[in-house]
């Protein structure tokens, strides 16, 4: 197998390759964990909660508009990643369409960028959930952020992957808190019957206004990719691959609304949408003083697995585009004891605690929203490598062919635009996201045009050849 092959091969983390290690033995139930596993966080739980607050009944329509944006990225790589079945990385896809800039830019926007935006917002998540659950613990601002960050640092050095056999069930267990959340709240005898909420309020008060809420709702849907890289492992992936997103990313939508719709018939909604912890009302009120310890519960497990996952992937994703040219070339050391890349796990562990000490406890929105906008820009990339290769390569045989092309891909990078235009509702806070955003991936660009132009001494934006093609 080739460097190029190995680079999200080995990005996945230790547990779920290790289920599959040179067998194809990954059915369509452990790919569909994946699928789910990595999207649900508290994240997801809070965002969620304040959209529905701010725009009622009506932000099914920016859920249901995400939900389509998410089945066209399913599509892309569904068909990248069987067009191209050894080289699982967006990075890989990406050079041999538009590029090698293109390429560095798709996965740092993606992956690393992500990872120093979202799991700051989930550390502080829990800082926050752990302080007002037991309020009498006076501990200095993010001790338990920097805490946990600690730990799974050290365990991810040591190539200790405590989750090795928990991903699967972890992953069921968020959906069913989720759904739990929302039943109980749907059938308590303090809601509100649902005939009479819609005859008495507006459906939808922000009118079209509610479509600047896309970029919120697609937070709930990012990051089913990440069964690409098992394309090896699968049993069926011809089959198993696109279906899993497909179906994953369709639990997810069902149980958003199930969640988001028992919270509205409880709790008033402007106090969703004011509420910097809305997931915690939301368990308190349905389930008295036992929520604070369910939601502590699932809110350590969600952050602690989320952490665990990106601190296992995205340092192996780093090591292997530095052992491509792609990266400095510190990123490819491992440790000769452990196997650990130590010094790409480094990196993204203090990428990830640097936003704890520049932002304020309620800057978790912002954390999230630039995630989004970061996350939106390698879908976008993404979509243009599917129009390119199909216009590259027209007999290259595709397993999977995006149905209705090239409708997903067009539809999905206008969406995804549109999303990345209305970012925020507030226009200060979309201000404080696009110079934030801009800030972090304009000095990702630059020192990338450096490095290609000056170290790899390659064209910017000039296609690698794909390499022939490789049939079972």
């Amino acid at each position: 197998m080739t460097q190029k092959a190995n680079i999200l091969l080995d990005a996945i983390p230790q547990a779920r390759l290790r289920a599959g290690a040179g067998h194809k033995t990954l059915g369509l139930g452990a790919l569909l964990s994946v699928a789910i596993g990595l999207v649900v966080s508290q994240g997801v739980m809070v965002l969620m909660l304040q959209a529905v607050g701010i725009a009622g009944f009506g932000f099914i329509i920016p859920l249901g508009l995400a939900y389509l944006l998410a089945l066209s990225y399913a599509f892309s790589f569904s068909e990248l990643s069987l067009m191209i079945p050894r080289a699982g990385s967006l990075s890989s896809y990406t050079e041999v369409a538009i590029g090698q800039f293109p390429a560095i830019l798709a996965t740092f926007s993606g992956y690393i960028v992500v990872a120093m935006f979202a799991l700051s917002a989930e550390l502080l998540l829990l800082d926050l959930i752990i302080g007002k659950v037991f309020p009498t613990t006076e501990l200095p601002p993010f001790t338990v952020a920097f805490g946990i960050l600690g730990i799974f640092t050290l365990l991810n050095l040591m190539n200790i992957d405590i989750f090795a056999r928990l991903q699967s069930l972890l992953a069921v267990v968020m959906l069913v808190v989720l759904l739990l959340l929302g039943l109980s709240a749907i059938s308590h005898e303090q809601a509100q019957p649902l005939a009479n909420v819609l005859a008495n309020s507006s459906v939808n008060p922000l009118g079209w206004g509610v479509l600047t809420l896309v970029a919120m709702a697609i937070w709930g849907f990012v990051g089913a990719e990440f069964v690409c890289p098992l394309v090896e492992e699968a049993r069926c992936p011809e089959r198993d691959i696109p279906r899993s997103m497909i179906i994953g990313l369709s639990v997810i939508f069902c149980t958003i609304v199930i969640y988001c719709l028992g919270a509205l018939l409880l709790i008033p909604a402007e106090e969703l949408a004011t509420n910097g912890l809305p997931h915690y009302l939301f368990a308190t009120t349905v389930f008295g003083e036992t929520g604070q310890i369910f939601l502590v519960t699932a809110a350590v497990t969600a952050t602690c697995s989320t952490l665990n996952s990106s601190l296992a992937t995205i340092p192996r994703m780093l090591s292997g585009m530095a052992q491509n040219g792609q990266a400095f070339p510190c990123f490819k050391r491992h440790s000769a004891k452990t196997g650990a890349p130590w010094v790409s796990v480094l990196f993204i562990a203090s990428i990830t605690g640097l936003p704890l000490l520049l932002m304020e406890m309620d800057s978790i929105n912002l954390l999230l929203s630039a995630a989004a906008l970061s996350w939106l820009l390698a879908y976008i990339i993404t979509h243009a490598n599917v129009l390119v290769l199909r216009k590259r390569y027209p007999d290259r045989h595709r397993p999977f062919r995006t149905p209705f092309y090239p409708l997903p891909q067009i539809v999905g990078m206008v969406g995804m635009l549109y999303a990345i235009w209305n970012i925020s509702p507030s226009a200060e806070q979309a201000r404080q996201i696009y110079t934030v955003s801009g800030v972090v991936l304009g000095l990702v660009s630059l020192i990338a045009v450096l490095w290609i132009k000056f170290v790899m001494h390659k064209p910017l934006f000039q296609p690698e050849p794909l390499e022939p093609e490789l049939r079972p």
